[in-house]
């Protein structure tokens, strides 16, 4: 029998899959603008542990499903909001293109060199960008998010259980606010967070651009 933390109920709890004998696995990736350091590492030895685990140990078919964020991607507030892959380009002289593929080659490299199984699916951002738009709409109609001249948010408001799965509720989640979130004059609440920024402000430059949803 497996058990494993649910980070929902905030307790260990025997693992039960959907479907009996299968298990979908979706592990965030990384963002490729730069090398791969240790902390890569460690994630994705946790999540191949746990993925062997799943398909040695218990016997499951598992689908594991990996990210590559190859597109804009906002630092920390101390960097004032630049895009990391920008950024990236600007350390290396090349564009944010080059830049993506470079690293991501990186990536997939230490990876391997770790013995780490890649994942069954492995999507690149850039990839998606019709379905993300896709979405962003779907979200907007149901009416959990809001246009605006900079961006379009999530109304954070409009969700009840917002915050649940972190063991925050919405107030605590207002200490602690990234610098895109805060920082637009028409936002409906602080806390609101952006699905997609327009090319305008300190995005009128941006190099990678698409019609906003």
């Amino acid at each position: 029998m497996l058990k494993i933390f649910n980070s929902l109920s905030r307790k260990i709890e025997e693992f039960v899959p959907i479907n009996h004998g299968k298990v979908g696995m979706y592990a965030c990736g990384p963002t490729v603008y730069d090398f791969p350091h240790i902390g890569h590492g460690r994630k994705y030895v946790n999540d191949d542990v746990l993925r062997r685990v799943l398909e040695v140990v218990e016997g499951y078919q598992v689908t594991h499903v990996q990210n590559i964020t190859d597109v804009g991607h906002l630092v920390s507030d101390a960097d004032e909001g630049e895009d990391k892959l920008e950024k990236g380009a600007e350390m290396t002289g090349k564009t944010v293109w080059q830049v993506a593929e470079q690293f991501m080659d990186y990536f997939l490299k230490e990876m391997d060199s770790l013995n780490i199984l890649r994942p069954n699916v492995q999507c690149k951002a850039t990839d998606n960008i019709p379905e993300q738009i896709g979405l962003i709409q779907k979200i907007m109609e149901n009416g959990y998010a809001y246009d605006t001249p900079e961006a379009v948010y999530f109304e954070v408001t409009k969700f009840a259980d917002y915050g649940q799965l972190f063991g925050q509720s919405l107030e605590d989640k207002l200490v602690g606010v990234r610098g895109e979130v805060v920082t637009e004059n028409s936002k409906k609440n602080p806390a609101d967070f952006a699905l997609w920024f327009k090319r305008v402000g300190k995005f009128a430059q941006h190099a990678m651009h698409w019609e906003s949803p």
